[in-house]
């Protein structure tokens, strides 16, 4: 049995400033939904696709007033209906999980065991499910990302001026991160800095993962006492620079690994913390600040931590 197909017609689009600087490969993968990466830059690679009657590269970023024409391609409808249904459990759950929202952005505080997007044999991720969720909104972008196992802030932009807005502030280190995160032993108060540089390694069965290395990439995060437990700490952790894993790495890397971190937390204390009904990473992005890309007003939204993290804590001991 043949697998049924779409085809597409030939299109032209006139970009806007809700696509002004974004890649066409980019733009193309949020156009074209099913079609595979490998076909995007194929049709780009052939001169399929123009921009203004030109050939372009996939890297090309699109201007304001720019015409694009988008060629017919064959859409399998197996691909089509890869897209979560907004009737999921986990996908509807998300929209009750939006602690803020206007017409530049989303501020979501994200599940942990769900990642913020498909790939890697993962069907979907948040913004999919958000995609999902809100089929006539024409943009929808995450602005960062946080571990799949990680809970709290995500930011989403609803248009591509706001997503260059807040990414800049990224990027120049103007949005303040706060995470709490349960970690063994007793935090020292003079570790307020943790700066240790981070190289991304690939081990030999393939597991990707993140070491202090000299190096690796400068990395900073401050830490502040939150509230000391017997056997553990809670802490605040707010990451200056952006790295992958930063947060866990420089826990371990303080001798204080945070706790069922399956990377690299310690088995005695997980199973310690596991015994007072831990089951999931205890690392949760609770606050962001940031500029507000219309208002230009500093924002603060924030994400409770979820019932089964406060009842992890409320067994605990306070030392």
């Amino acid at each position: 049995m043949t697998t049924q197909e779409i085809a597409v017609k030939v299109h032209f689009v006139t970009i806007d400033e809700d696509n002004e600087g974004q890649r066409i490969d980019n733009f193309l993968v949020t156009k074209l939904k099913g079609v595979p990466k490998s076909m995007i830059y194929r049709i780009i690679r052939k001169g399929e696709v123009r921009v203004n009657k030109k050939r372009i590269k996939p890297e090309y970023k699109l201007q304001i007033g720019d015409m694009v024409r988008v060629p017919p391609v064959r859409v399998s409808q197996s691909n089509q209906d890869n897209a979560p249904s907004p009737k999921l459990a986990k996908v509807n759950q998300l929209e009750e999980r939006i602690v803020y929202e206007d017409n530049y952005l989303i501020a979501l505080n994200k599940p942990s065991g769900i990642a913020v997007h498909g790939g890697s044999g993962i069907n979907y991720g948040v913004i999919e499910a958000l995609r999902s969720l809100r089929p006539q909104q024409k943009f929808l972008e995450l602005v960062h990302r946080l571990d799949k196992e990680t809970s709290g802030i995500l930011l989403i932009a609803k248009k591509r001026s706001a997503l260059k807005h807040l990414q800049d502030q990224l990027r120049k280190k103007l949005m303040q991160k706060d995470y709490l995160a349960l970690v063994r032993g007793e935090w020292q108060k003079h570790d307020k800095l943790i700066n240790a540089p981070l190289l991304k390694i690939t081990l030999k069965s393939g597991e990707r993962i993140v070491r202090v290395n000299p190096e690796g990439k400068q990395s900073q995060t401050r830490f502040k006492i939150v509230q000391k437990y017997q056997g553990a700490t809670l802490v605040k952790a707010s990451p200056l620079t952006g790295r992958t894993h930063q947060i866990r790495v420089h826990c371990q890397y303080a001798g204080h690994p945070i706790a069922c971190d399956e990377k690299y937390s310690e088995a005695k204390f997980d199973d310690s913390m596991r015994e007072q009904g831990l089951r999931r990473l205890f690392l949760h992005a609770a606050q962001l600040e940031f500029t507000h890309p219309n208002t230009e007003q500093r924002k603060i939204v924030q994400a409770k931590i979820d019932d089964d993290l406060d009842a992890v804590l409320a067994k605990l001991k306070r030392a």
